[in-house]
């Protein structure tokens, strides 16, 4: 018999969004995916890297992501000893439980919200706790000390789409014993941050990806903001050479170009909002969103109906398996284009 860890036998393990073989002849609205390409200096600065005969490969690239952390610093106002660079923004949730709760110790989170804080949870053998929510968008039950060692809050929550009020985080911050994690993955699409909250607790850390905003979710860029102290033990646990040289050149080059950024920004939620709009429209409940993404219910509440219409037209969604979302769809942000064709197969559907 393989002697497996009894956890990680008997854990499910995550389900990521379906990501099809023949990509290109779909409308792919499912993973929350930036619908136009990275800035053209990304592209430029990973040639460059790269170099004519690929040479740029032959060496390791920088352990300490050094450059990254002081552009990431430049940009969001921290020195970089407050930064840490990640394979994704799940690295740095990974290695905070790692960092922070050990087996038996309890890690808590929202539900709904990204599920993975559970399974990355189950493989480090913590106890996980989920709160649900109230129709103010507060966290149900939350005690009035929480003494688990993490809380993860998604803000924008994904898959509804609202933040959560700045002085309500303040707040948990102060009520949290352990780590208050911020998972800021769709902040940019939203009209408020929590970043300054990193400076006035030191129990908060906050996390941002590339993936969604900077159209680079193939390269799979992430980091964390917190004091030096938190940052430091990251840096103990990570994989020491975690992002390669092609990706760092093109999160430099990313982050830079903020006129690129900002732009595509835009576009996105301006769609975003003038889709909720034409959704309510023709009757479907729509949470108002702050990411790229909505998450809508058509006025039968049969989610999985108009999934599989979608599905039949080639137009790729979320249908979330949690039992508390099945009556709806998370739908993300694509270009106008995409948006009106989706918007016309919802309406076929009926």
């Amino acid at each position: 018999m393989i002697p497996l860890r009894p956890n990680i036998a008997a854990m499910k393990g995550y389900v990521p969004g379906y990501q099809p073989p023949d990509i290109a002849s779909w409308i792919k609205l499912n993973t929350n995916e930036n619908p136009y390409p990275p800035s053209p200096e990304v592209v430029k600065a990973i040639l460059e890297e790269l170099g004519p005969d690929g040479a740029g490969l032959r060496i390791y690239p920088s352990a300490s992501s050094q450059k990254l952390r002081e552009v990431a610093g430049e940009l969001y106002g921290f020195d970089p000893s407050w930064i840490i660079m990640a394979n994704g923004s799940d690295e740095v949730l990974n290695n905070l439980i790692r960092a922070f709760a050990a087996e038996g110790e309890e890690v808590g989170y929202v539900n709904p919200s990204y599920s993975y804080y559970g399974t990355l949870a189950e493989v480090q053998g913590a106890v996980v706790r989920t709160f649900g929510l109230t129709d103010d968008f507060r966290i149900a039950g939350f005690p009035e000390r929480y003494e688990g060692k993490i809380f993860f809050l998604t803000t924008p929550n994904a898959p509804l789409g609202p933040s959560f009020p700045l002085d309500y985080i303040d707040e948990l911050a102060r009520r949290c014993a352990g780590m208050l994690v911020l998972d800021e993955t769709y902040a940019e699409f939203a009209e408020s941050s929590a970043l300054e909250l990193v400076r006035k607790h030191e129990n908060v850390v906050v996390t941002r990806t590339l993936s969604k905003s900077y159209s680079l979710a193939g390269m799979r860029l992430g980091l964390a903001i917190a004091r030096p102290e938190v940052i430091a033990a990251l840096d103990k646990i990570r994989d020491h050479y975690n992002l390669d040289r092609l990706a760092q050149a093109a999160c430099i080059a990313a982050l830079k170009d903020q006129a690129y950024f900002a732009d595509c920004c835009r576009r996105i939620c301006e769609t975003r909002e003038w889709f909720t709009h034409e959704l309510r429209g023709i009757g479907y409940n729509v949470i108002p969103s702050q990411g790229n993404f909505v998450f809508a219910a058509p006025p039968d509440r049969h989610g999985k109906r108009v999934y599989e219409g979608l599905y039949a037209r080639k137009i790729l969604v979320r249908l979330l398996s949690d039992p508390l979302l099945a009556h709806g769809l998370r739908i993300s942000i694509g270009t106008r284009g995409e948006m009106e064709r989706t918007l016309a197969a919802i309406t076929e559907i009926g």
